[in-house]
């Protein structure tokens, strides 16, 4: 595995096709520097491509899941003379961040997130770009960017509301204020909440092992629909995954599952 300066890569244990995804600056709880940028999209492209990678979790070293985006980063861009071309590269900035997180979509694999602690500002681009939340009692969120005098730009505006819905959304960006993580249930933001860490990433262990355990094709496909059904049509998402399954569907996966079903046994399948 490659060493990176702000992220942490790991197997759950020997020989699991489960791996950890760390955000690794403890020290600064985690919080999203330049380097992040650079390097997140990388490491989820080198998980993504490695056939002995079924599923990724990702949490937070040390006591915070993410405390947001480091203000060094949003300050790095130097003025000149020109405005009109210190905005463009603003522009190009921003995208470049945004890319980034994006990439959580763009991973075939399923992301979940383990979240504990802090998840302020940046950590809600990045949870809500995921493609399961968990977190822990403690765990207390907000979309804090209007307290920063800017508005969230990588992704929070645009995906959180198709989660807790227009109005919670609306509500929570504007105010930015501090929600808990059983609020955060109540809304949709999470999809369980567990009294200690270790519980917590316990269960999701759990839940990656059996999500890894089941046909690759099937789960990089059901991903894949859902993400791309959010902005069609019925009529357009059905078509779609009839396309899809023409494709995909009459495959040596599909072959093993009938089998194991019919013999009673699991069933063991074709690494990706």
């Amino acid at each position: 595995m490659a060493e990176y300066k702000t992220l942490k890569v790991n197997p759950i244990k020997p020989n699991s096709s489960v791996f950890y995804l760390y955000l690794n600056r403890p020290s600064h709880r985690n919080a999203l520097s330049r380097d992040f940028f650079d390097e997140f999209p990388k490491a989820l492209k080198s998980l993504d491509q490695n056939p002995n990678v079924s599923a990724i979790i990702l949490a937070g070293a040390g006591d915070h899941f993410c405390s947001g985006i480091d203000i060094k980063t949003l300050t790095s861009i130097t003025q000149s003379a020109d405005r009109a071309r210190t905005n463009e590269r603003f522009r190009r900035e921003i995208k470049y961040l945004q890319a980034a997180v994006t990439a959580l979509e763009e991973c075939r694999k399923p992301v979940i997130a383990g979240i504990h602690g802090a998840c302020i500002g940046g950590g809600i681009d990045i949870i809500t770009a995921c493609d399961i939340r968990y977190c822990t009692e403690d765990a207390f969120f907000s979309v804090k960017e209007v307290d920063l005098a800017i508005t969230a730009d990588l992704g929070t505006l645009q995906r959180l509301p198709v989660i807790v819905g227009f109005g919670n959304a609306m509500e929570l960006a504007l105010t930015a204020r501090r929600f808990s993580g059983s609020e955060a249930k109540e809304m949709g933001l999470v999809t369980r909440v567990f009294d200690s860490k270790n519980d917590l990433d316990g269960f999701v262990a759990r839940i990656a092992e059996e999500i890894a355990a089941r046909s690759p094709l099937a789960i990089t496909g059901t991903k894949a629909v859902l993400l791309i059904s959010k902005d069609f049509s019925l009529d357009q998402g059905l078509d779609y995954v009839a396309t899809w399954n023409a494709a995909m569907l009459l495959s040596d996966d599909l072959k093993e599952a009938t089998s194991a079903f019919f013999q009673k046994r699991k069933p063991v399948f074709s690494k990706l």
